[in-house]
């Protein structure tokens, strides 16, 4: 199956050029929506607030 002719991610509908991986600003919208609402997710397990303090000071000194 070529690029082209894949469809879109979010509605299956053919994809534009314009908005590619998407077919319409709409579903590119609704997509970024996704990642600021935690929608999606990288597996492992959750970063304590702790432990990024602690990251962040250490890139200090």
């Amino acid at each position: 199956m070529s690029a082209k002719r894949k469809p879109c991610p979010i509605c299956k509908k053919p994809r534009r050029e314009e908005f590619h991986p998407f077919c319409s600003r709409g579903c590119r919208d609704r997509d970024l929506n996704q990642w600021f609402g935690d929608g999606y997710a990288v597996p492992g397990r959750p970063a304590s607030p702790d432990e990024i303090a602690k990251q962040d000071w250490e890139k200090q000194d």
